[in-house]
């Protein structure tokens, strides 16, 4: 997947692992609180609607009809209980058959219409919540019979209480609930923290290893380090480290055979150049002798130039594969031009260098590097194939209609079976070719292979005949 310059830092693990730990804690401790606080309310809401009704059933057995009417014989210990303020201001009400005021407070509010019986108890009980003087108060409504021998009836019984208790007691209840829950929260958070450290002190050690490890140490890393989880990333890092030591080991290789080969033409211009000196400095300077020498530093140079120029083209091709814009080309039109410029040296060799009429076929690929292919598989052909012979280059669709085929014959000394394989590794020469062109550089087929690897093309070598010449097939994909 290509890289974007507008990726976001990841940031901290540590500090991910905490968030997405403690954040989702913590809502999972305030619902709880909240749970709980309704909880505990939903308890002491009953507990005290259970004191409010017991005080209701003491006020209720002291009513009676005395003489044909409704009485409330309350003693004065418990009017003084209903005077107190210990647990609120408590009002009682009495309410006779006829729903005359018997006792108590005359204007407690009435019974709301729409309050229904309370079904947590057998007794004919309601309770609602009402404003008394400006206070909010918490009604208990008895309907309780009552009878003698002369009649007998329905009288209610009302008790309320004022609701400082009960909101003394939640903000007891939420004080200790919140303060419970921010007890767990910090507890839990540390335990997390503590949990977090450890479980990447594992990653911890492997970075401290990898920090003090040698520049030149690119020793795989043991994957038993890290947990299981992390041991896939651990061997992918060493694979990416295998994949750098051998692109490693390519440089320092390729740097060597380069020098090896440069410095051979190099020495030789160097004799050269001191011979040249030397005759010229003869009195008087053999001229044809002069001429010879001077032709040999011109061809020394020019195969210099050949060999830095390939040189330069296999290290661009090897490490600058991001670089390269692919486009929809034309394998024939390249083939062609390549063609036109190798008319002229194939003409002075007396070789017949041809290009077959076809359909014209479209490939997916970088312009300059196809050029380089098919410039450096006409060279090779115009360098090993000797006077009179013949180079042939023919373009085609492959035969399943898949891909398109590039072919290069010629009438050359042409390659061994068993080193056919050997022949695309940089400055490998086969015997064939050192008797043929001893001058060569054992590049051309190895640029070949590498443009063909880069554009996604299989190179295969074949005998052109029984006895003699090489046949180079290039099967290119069909552009997607």
């Amino acid at each position: 997947m290509p890289r974007t310059d507008a990726t976001v830092p990841l940031g901290s693990l540590r500090h991910q692992l905490l968030r997405w730990l403690l954040i989702p804690l913590a809502i999972l401790m305030v619902i709880d609180a909240l749970s709980v606080y309704r909880n505990a309310l939903d308890a002491a809401d009953m507990a005290y609607d259970r004191s409010l009704l017991a005080s209701t059933r003491a006020l209720a057995e002291r009513v009676a009809i005395v003489d044909g009417k409704v009485v409330a014989d309350v003693p004065y210990v418990a009017l003084d209980s209903f005077e107190t303020d210990t647990l609120g201001r408590m009002y009682y009400k009495v309410t006779g058959l006829h729903g005359e005021s018997v006792s108590g407070y005359a204007d407690l509010p009435p019974v709301p219409a729409d309050v229904p019986r309370s079904e947590n108890y057998p007794a004919l009980v309601r309770f609602y919540h009402a404003t008394y003087h400006g206070e909010p108060v918490r009604i208990a409504a008895l309907l309780q019979p009552v009878y003698d021998d002369s009649m007998r009836g329905i009288t209610l019984i009302q008790v309320g209480e004022t609701l400082e208790a009960r909101r003394g007691l939640s903000n007891q209840i939420l004080f200790d609930t919140l303060l419970w829950q921010a007890g767990m929260v910090l507890a839990v958070a540390t335990l997390v923290w503590f949990a977090v450290r450890l479980v990447l002190r594992p990653l911890m050690r492997l970075k401290t290893e990898l920090e003090t490890r040698a520049v030149s140490d690119l020793s795989d890393v043991d994957p038993a380090l890290v947990h299981r989880e992390m041991q896939p990333l651990v061997i992918a890092m060493n694979g990416a480290t295998a994949r750098l030591q051998q692109l490693i080991a390519s440089q320092r290789r390729f740097i060597a055979d380069a020098s090896h080969q440069l410095r051979t033409p190099l020495t030789l211009l160097k004799t050269q150049a001191a011979l040249a000196l030397r005759e010229i400095d003869r009195q008087p300077a053999d001229i044809s002798a002069l001429r010879a020498i001077v032709h040999g530093v011109a061809g020394t140079t020019d195969a210099t130039v050949q060999l830095a120029n390939r040189l330069l083209t296999l290290a661009r091709i090897d490490h600058g594969n991001g670089d390269w814009a692919f486009e929809a080309v034309s394998l024939r039109a390249i083939a062609g031009q390549v063609g036109l410029e190798m008319a002229l040296p194939a003409v002075r060799k007396q070789l017949d260098l041809s290009l077959d009429e076809g359909p014209d076929v479209i490939v997916h690929g970088q312009p300059l590097l196809l050029h380089e292919l098919i410039a450096n598989l006409v060279g090779n052909a115009l360098d090993y194939t000797p006077a009179g012979g013949s180079i042939a280059v023919r373009i085609s669709a492959a035969a399943d209609g898949r891909g398109a085929l590039l072919e290069v014959e010629d009438t050359g000394c042409g390659i061994a079976a068993d080193e056919r394989d050997k022949v695309f590794a940089p400055f490998y020469r086969s015997t064939s070719a050192l008797d043929c062109h001893p001058g060569g550089t054992g590049l051309g087929l190895a640029i070949v292979h590498d443009i063909a690897l880069l554009h996604g093309a299989r190179v295969t070598l074949a005998a052109a005949r029984a006895d003699s010449g090489l046949l180079v097939r290039v099967s290119f994909p069909l552009p997607a």
